[in-house]
């Protein structure tokens, strides 16, 4: 959670806004490669990438 927030007040400080919806969709297709990686839709989300 430290980095989270070091992140979130580098943000704020450097006025970087346009740097959030890059990291929202890192984490996002991290997410569903972690979670859906073992399962049966794992096909699907690797044909994505």
């Amino acid at each position: 959670m430290e980095t989270l927030k070091d992140l979130w007040l580098f943000l704020m400080e450097r006025k970087k806004w346009w740097l959030v919806p890059i990291i929202l969709a890192l984490l996002l297709v991290g997410a569903a490669l972690v979670f859906g990686g073992g399962t049966a839709v794992a096909p699907f989300i690797y044909t994505v990438f």
